[in-house]
């Protein structure tokens, strides 16, 4: 079986720590920056799970997961708006769609500068508790954790090895 090989994991995890510290200075204002890994998906809060895929050269799936409570921060902070006009989450959602899909988006455009091509899938989000990515068994998987001055940002990375 055909293995990815960690420096392919390395470099698609500081394309993901640089898109994601990218994409929030410039959309959101806010600075990030890498922490030891803190998997809080089981912690019994609601979450919300923005993911995007990416086909082609390289074949894999990234994961964003935040509180529920930091991505109506998040939709408030890039849409202009008030948390309290915030109404139901369908803004919400679109919000991390849109983050997810830019991040995901700095990541290909990367890869396709390098040579390695690919396409991305349309973003799409989920909510709930104890959310996450389930790998098949020849895919690859990471988890990295970037924070913002106090929420944490976790990254879930799944990357099916080249034939």
């Amino acid at each position: 079986m055909d293995t990815i090989t960690p420096n392919l994991i390395d470099t698609i995890s500081d394309l993901l720590k640089s898109g994601v510290r990218e994409v929030f200075s410039t959309m959101l204002n806010m600075t990030t920056r890498p922490v030891t890994l803190m998997d809080f998906r089981a912690g019994g809060e609601m979450l919300v799970a923005g993911s995007v895929g990416f086909v082609g050269d390289v074949n894999g799936v990234v994961y964003i997961y935040v509180t529920a409570s930091f991505a109506r921060t998040l939709a408030s902070r890039m849409l202009g708006l008030p948390e309290a006009g915030l109404e139901g989450e369908d803004l919400v959602n679109d919000v991390i769609g849109e983050l997810t899909n830019m991040i995901v988006g700095s990541v290909k455009s990367r890869l396709c500068d390098s040579g390695s091509l690919c396409v991305l899938t349309i973003p799409s989000v989920v909510r709930g508790q104890n959310l996450s990515g389930w790998p098949v068994c020849s895919s690859e998987h990471h988890l990295l954790c970037l924070i913002t001055a106090t929420e944490p940002i976790l990254i879930e990375l799944l990357i099916k090895p080249p034939k």
